[in-house]
């Protein structure tokens, strides 16, 4: 049987540093490292071809248009290739993987990404162990989606949330059962993975610099803070708040300041602080003020996913109006019916 053929995309992040006087910086020799610990006798792993980004990207620094560079890498080589590993920084990878399901819609192959808590170059690193994990399941039949591998799990990308600075799990999916988990074989849940698709349908817009803020309630929370974030006339707020999606309601002006912002063409969205459950808008008697706002409920999407679904639908051009239709369907496996 013909190995598969895997493109391993470096993009930066800890997995390639090493230590200096100055701390952590992108090892000069990484090609070489990992050809050392890639090349290994018999099929246990496809074959890969790796493409190291000139500049790699600290994933504290990554934007909305280096999400739309790694699409278009991995949409141009899309047929030479039987799956991808995104070698990524763990700090911002949930969101480049959310904004990766969106662009990539219709995957019919694996995306994999992937990372370490500790620079494969150090003794104790984790690297190997989520790089080697990585390529085998992105030369998987099964996998047609973008996913996150790290600590022994697989996760779909779009459902994934970063939980530990220091764990070496250091991601989770508190609203979707894990794609696969990892001990001496590989076993995943055919039951959560998304079915394979009858064609892809890749959207690649543009992505410009797109206001979408988020506003974290505190008990206390001066509503000036809030009407100062409004007044820069963002495309789309996020709302995080308490609960099932409750606002403190006090002071109507709250709801007023929001319903106002809505009807001027800003999407006002409500997701939860809590990681694990979903936004019900009505559930409480202030729900029913936040409808009458226009404000739209997240379900049980990740903040990570509003955030980088917004930019999506932002970048194609859609009015308000069809925005908050699009962000409460599931585009690709991001939402619970």
């Amino acid at each position: 049987m013909t190995r598969k053929h895997i493109a391993l995309l470096y993009t930066g992040g800890t997995i390639g540093m090493a230590q200096t006087a100055q701390g952590y910086a992108p090892m000069p020799d990484f090609d070489r490292v990992l050809a050392g610990l890639l090349s290994r006798p018999g099929d246990e792993l496809p074959r890969y071809t790796l493409h190291a980004y000139v500049r790699p990207i600290d994933s504290s620094n990554a934007t909305p248009q280096d999400w739309q560079t790694i699409a278009r890498d991995i949409a141009a080589r899309y047929a030479d290739y039987d799956g991808f590993v995104v070698l990524h920084g763990t700090d911002t990878m949930t969101y480049t993987a959310s904004a990766l399901s969106f662009m990539l819609q219709g995957l019919r192959k694996p995306v994999i990404l992937t990372g370490s808590q500790v620079p494969l170059s150090l003794a104790r690193s984790d690297a190997a162990q989520n790089l080697v994990t990585a390529l085998q399941l992105a030369a998987s039949d099964a996998i047609h989606e973008v996913a996150i591998c790290f600590g022994q799990r697989l996760l779909r990308g779009n459902r994934a949330t970063k939980i530990s600075t220091e764990r070496f799990d250091a991601f989770d999916t508190p609203n979707h059962p894990a794609l696969a988990t990892i001990g001496i074989h590989a076993r995943l849940d055919h039951n959560a993975l998304l079915p394979r698709p009858a064609v892809e349908a890749f959207e690649l817009p543009d992505y410009p610099e797109a206001a979408v803020l988020p506003v974290r309630f505190a008990p206390g929370l001066p509503l000036r803070y809030v009407q100062s974030i409004l007044d820069l006339q963002p495309e789309a707020v996020i709302l995080q708040c308490y609960g099932a999606g409750n606002l403190p309601d006090r002071d109507p002006a709250l709801l007023r300041m929001l319903g106002e912002a809505s009807a001027r063409g800003t999407v006002v969205v409500a997701c939860s602080q809590a990681q694990q459950g979903r936004v019900s808008i009505g559930a409480y008697a202030v729900g029913s003020g936040m409808a009458a706002a226009g404000i739209v409920g997240a379900g049980d999407m990740t903040f990570e996913a509003i955030y980088t679904k917004l930019h999506h639908l932002l970048a194609r051009g859609l009015a308000p109006d069809a925005v908050r239709g699009a962000l409460a369907r599931d585009l690709a496996g991001e939402i619970s019916a």
